[in-house]
């Protein structure tokens, strides 16, 4: 037996964010707001050499 998000061609990260994003669109419209502040992502990129960080100039 396969999972249907594997059937579905999907990996379970992108299963999940979509089960999250679905959700908070469902959610009533005070909440949503707070809810739909945690879709955003962000990243943060070091640059490594010799075993330690670059600094960025």
């Amino acid at each position: 037996m396969v999972a249907a998000w594997r059937q579905a061609g999907m990996s379970y990260i992108q299963y999940s964010s979509l089960c999250a994003r679905l959700l908070r669109r469902a959610l009533k419209p005070d909440a949503q707001a707070k809810a739909m502040k945690k879709e955003e992502t962000f990243s943060k990129v070091n640059v490594w050499k010799d075993g330690k960080p670059e600094k960025k100039d």
